[in-house]
C-alpha cells in the first residue's frame, strides 16, 4: 500500500511536525512563534500548558482530539492525572469566553475528547528576522539608542517599589528584543533612580537618542502605567501613553510599551522587520511578583541579599514551573553567589544555577537574558566552550544586550582566548559604561590585558574598577600585579596591604580561570612575589 499518509485521526495532526505559524479565529490570534495569544491586538494572560493545549485544538479545527493526544502536546515527558487535563480545558473555556453567537469554542465530545467548534484561519508569516539587511546589525551601525529610567512609585505605599523597577526591568528586557535598537542595560540607568535629571543630561551622560520615563501608581488590584518617550537633543516628547489595568494584566504592559516606542521611533523600520518574540508569562501573578519582589534584592549585591534574593526565585519556580524568568534570575544569582564567594557549597549552588538556566531557555528560547544565565553559570561550572555558545546566542537574539558581550568576553578569558576576552569585554562596557556592578568586568578586562603583556591597559581598566568597588579583594589584587608589571611597587605595596586587610571569601570569582589556565596563576603569584613586604627593601630612586 504505497503513497502518501493522509492524515486520519486527530492523533495524526496532533503529532505532526509542523512550523510555527499564527492561527486566526474570531478576535483572537494565537501565534505560537512568539508563544502569545492575543485578543484585538491586546495580550491575553496564558498558561505554558494552556497554549499548548489551545494550539493542539486549533490545529485540528472541527475535529476531535483524543485526551491521549492532548495530555502527550501538553505533557510529553510526563505521566499526569486526566483531572489536570480538564482543568485545563476549564480553564481555557473561561479565558476565551463565548463565541458571538453564544457557543463554547471548544466543545466536548462524551468518551472520545474534545473539538474547537469553530474554523480557524492558519497564517505563515516570513521570517525576516535572519536577514542580513536587517536594521540594527553589524553593517548599520547607525541605529537608535535608547535608556528606560526607572518609573517613579506614585503609590502611597512606598513599599510597592519592587513592582516599580520590575516593571521598568520588563520594559528594558522588552526593548532589547528589537534587533535595531541599542538599549542601555538596567544597571546603567538605574543611577539615576531618584535623581531630578534632564532627558538632555541623561542623553550626553549616557550617549542616547532617547529617553523613556514612566510612573506607576496602584491603588488595591489596580494598576495606572504612565509612560512618556522624549529625544534628547531636542527634550521635545515624541509620544505618551497612560495605561489603566488589572493587577492580573500587568504582565502585558511592557511588551505593549516596547511595541508602541519602537513604533514612534521610527515606523519605517516596522514595515521590513518582524516583531520579536514577547516575553512569555504564565499568568502566575503571585510568581510574578514574586520574582519583582528578588530581581530588587538581586541588584543590592551583597552576600544576604543576594541570599534572600534566591530563596524568593526558588520559590517562584516552585508556585510556577512554566514561569521563565523565575528560572533565570534563580540561575543568575546562583552564579553570583559563587562568583562573589558567598557560598558554602559552590558545585551543588552552581549546578542548581544550570538546571535553573536550562529551564529558562527550554521555557523562552529567544529571551537574550535566558541564554545570559546559562552563559555566567556555565562559566562557573568551568564550562567556559559551553558559555561561551550560550554568550553568543544571547547576541544573537539582541545584538545590543550588552550583559551578552561581557558574559563572552569572560568565558573567552576563562578558556584562555585573551584577545577575544578583550574584544568583547570592551565592547559590552561601551554598551553599558554606568553598570554599578561593571567592577567585575573591568577586573576581567585588566587581567586579560595584563596576561596578553600590555602592563599599561591593565593598569588602566584595573584602576577604573578600584573607583567602583574599592572594596572588593579580587579588584586590590589585580592591581598589586598591574602595579608590579609597571614597576610601581610602591603603589603595588599600597595595594597588597590594602587586600590582606580585607576578608578572604571562601570562595574565589577566578576559579575557573586558574584550573584552567595554572601558567596565569603562576604569573600572578610572581607578580605578587615581586612586591617588597618592607618599606626599606623598595628601590631606591638615584
Amino acid at each position: 500500500m504505497g503513497g502518501r499518509k493522509v492524515p486520519n485521526s486527530s492523533e495524526d495532526v496532533v503529532a505532526d511536525s509542523v512550523e510555527p505559524q499564527l492561527f486566526a479565529f474570531g478576535t483572537f490570534i494565537l501565534d505560537m512563534e512568539r508563544g502569545a495569544l492575543t485578543r484585538e491586538g491586546r495580550r491575553v494572560a496564558i498558561g505554558h500548558k494552556g497554549l499548548l493545549l489551545l494550539h493542539a485544538l486549533v490545529r485540528a479545527s472541527m475535529q476531535v482530539v483524543s485526551k491521549s493526544a492532548l495530555m502527550k502536546a501538553a505533557w510529553p515527558a510526563a505521566v499526569v492525572e486526566e483531572s489536570n487535563l480538564s482543568v485545563q480545558i476549564a480553564a481555557l473555556r473561561k479565558m476565551l469566553g463565548p463565541q458571538p453567537e453564544g457557543n463554547e469554542w471548544i466543545a466536548t465530545v462524551p468518551r472520545a475528547g474534545y473539538r474547537f467548534a469553530a474554523r480557524v484561519n492558519s497564517l505563515h508569516p516570513a521570517a525576516a528576522d535572519a536577514s542580513p539587511e536587517l536594521p540594527g546589525s553589524p553593517a548599520n551601525p547607525g541605529r537608535p539608542s535608547i535608556v528606560v529610567l526607572p518609573f517613579a512609585n506614585l503609590s502611597s505605599d512606598k513599599q510597592q517599589s519592587y513592582l516599580v523597577d520590575g516593571i521598568t526591568e520588563d520594559v528594558i528586557t522588552a526593548l532589547t528584543r528589537f534587533r535595531w535598537f541599542r538599549v542601555i542595560g538596567r544597571n546603567s540607568s538605574f543611577v539615576y533612580k531618584h535623581k531630578s535629571v534632564s532627558a538632555k543630561q541623561v542623553g550626553r551622560d549616557l550617549d542616547v537618542d532617547y529617553v523613556l520615563e514612566g510612573s506607576v501608581r496602584r491603588s488595591g488590584g489596580r494598576l495606572r502605567v504612565s509612560t512618556q518617550l522624549v529625544e534628547t537633543t531636542s527634550a521635545s516628547q515624541v509620544w505618551a501613553e497612560r495605561y489603566d489595568l488589572e493587577m492580573e494584566e500587568a504582565f502585558a504592559v511592557q511588551d505593549a510599551i516596547a511595541e508602541r516606542v519602537a513604533g514612534a521611533i521610527e515606523p519605517e523600520l516596522l514595515k521590513t522587520a518582524s516583531f520579536p518574540s514577547p516575553a512569555r508569562h504564565t499568568g502566575n501573578l503571585s510568581a510574578w511578583e514574586i520574582v519583582r519582589q528578588g530581581t530588587w534584592y538581586f541588584h543590592q549585591v551583597g552576600q544576604q541579599t543576594h541570599l534572600t534574593a534566591r530563596e524568593l526565585f526558588r520559590e517562584a519556580c516552585r508556585l510556577d514551573p512554566e514561569l521563565a524568568e523565575a528560572h533565570l534570575w534563580l540561575g543568575r544569582v546562583s552564579a553570583g553567589i559563587v562568583a562573589y564567594g558567598w557560598s558554602e557549597l559552590p558545585s551543588d549552588d552552581i549546578r542548581e544555577g544550570l538546571d535553573a538556566a536550562l529551564a529558562a531557555v527550554r521555557l523562552d528560547e529567544k529571551n537574550p537574558y535566558t541564554h545570559y544565565a546559562l552563559a555566567i553559570c556555565s562559566a562557573y561550572a568551568n564550562a567556559p566552550e559551553q558559555a561561551v555558545l550560550a554568550a553568543e546566542r544571547a547576541i544573537e537574539i539582541s545584538p545590543s544586550f550588552a550583559l551578552g558581550h561581557l558574559v563572552l568576553g569572560m568565558a573567552e578569558l576563562f578558556r584562555g582566548n585573551v584577545s577575544g576576552a578583550i574584544a568583547s569585554l570592551e565592547h559590552g562596557l561601551m554598551l553599558n559604561a554606568n553598570d554599578p556592578q561593571n567592577f567585575v568586568w573591568l577586573n576581567f578586562l585588566a587581567l586579560a590585558h595584563l596576561f596578553a603583556g600590555d602592563g599599561t591597559n591593565a593598569l588602566a581598566a584595573a584602576v577604573k574598577a578600584q573607583k567602583v568597588r574599592p572594596a572588593w579583594r579580587p579588584v586590590q589584587e589585580t592591581l598589586a600585579c598591574c602595579y608590579a608589571a609597571t614597576g610601581r611597587l610602591a603603589e603595588a605595596r599600597s595595594s597588597r596591604a590594602l587586600m590582606s586587610e580585607m576578608e578572604n571569601a571562601s570562595g574565589d570569582a577566578l576559579e575557573p580561570l586558574r584550573q584552567r589556565n595554572p601558567h596565569w596563576q603562576e604569573r600572578l603569584a610572581e607578580l605578587l612575589q615581586q612586591i617588597p613586604s618592607n618599606p626599606l627593601q623598595m628601590p631606591q630612586r638615584s
